[in-house]
């Protein structure tokens, strides 16, 4: 799952990177009921030093129970630019990838996918690079226009820029801010929402995501509280 293209130095290189990766994502893929296990993924930065805790925790699709956890330490290999936010994320995600024994039927982001300025953000990246089907799932918007959907869980309106469709403002839980689902790869917009909302019983952020923002962040405190080395 190592990037096929060589690694930008860049940010020129970074976008027209970009450019050419985005003609590979697909809109198309298996239906929300067709996945059996989904993959939350999420990295924690230490504000003590430049280390950083990926974290990928793998759930059953149908009860939402945890069937595996990895976490992998790294330091950023690049810098943080407004609309390369994945050049940073990938390469210590798929290092922690790498250390799972089944790789799972889609991954979940926290972060944006085709609801980006160049129409390529961390879920597409994750996707193309991996081939596994991928959501981003963001707390804010990044691009674009909306209406604020209605209170209810499940309501949503469109997330549009220049009159294109980029992704979802979709309510989870009653009463609480909308997220931003949008299509990282292989999956259609309607099945990325309907991946979201079955993920996501209680809180206003899908457990997948949830658990590993909680796993990295536990992981990095455990480490900076005992260091080794």
């Amino acid at each position: 799952m190592n990037p096929q293209e060589p690694w930008p130095a860049d940010a020129e290189e970074a976008t027209a990177l970009q450019s050419r990766l985005r003609r590979s994502v697909t809109r198309t893929g298996p239906a929300a009921h067709e996945i059996q296990r989904l993959a939350g993924l999420d990295v924690t930065y230490s504000k003590n030093d430049d280390r950083l805790i990926a974290a990928v925790v793998v759930l059953d699709a149908a009860t939402l129970e945890v069937q595996d956890v990895v976490v992998h330490e790294d330091r950023p290999r690049f810098p943080y630019l407004p609309g390369l936010f994945s050049f940073r994320e990938l390469p210590p995600l798929l290092a922690a990838l790498e250390k799972l024994d089944h790789l799972p039927d889609l991954l979940m982001c926290d972060g944006h996918g085709l609801a980006h300025p160049r129409r390529f953000g961390l879920a597409c990246h994750l996707g193309v690079t991996t081939r596994i089907p991928t959501i981003g799932v963001a707390k804010q918007a990044l691009i674009g226009e909306y209406a604020e959907p209605g209170p209810r869980r499940g309501d949503r309106s469109p997330l549009t820029d220049k009159g294109e469709v980029l992704g979802t403002v979709l309510r989870t839980a009653d009463h609480v801010k909308p997220v931003f689902v949008s299509i990282g790869h292989m999956i259609s917009l309607e099945d990325a929402c309907q991946v979201t909302l079955n993920s996501t019983p209680r809180y206003r952020i899908s457990e997948p995501i949830r658990l590993a923002d909680q796993a990295s962040r536990r992981t990095l405190k455990s480490r900076q509280s005992h260091p080794t080395g």
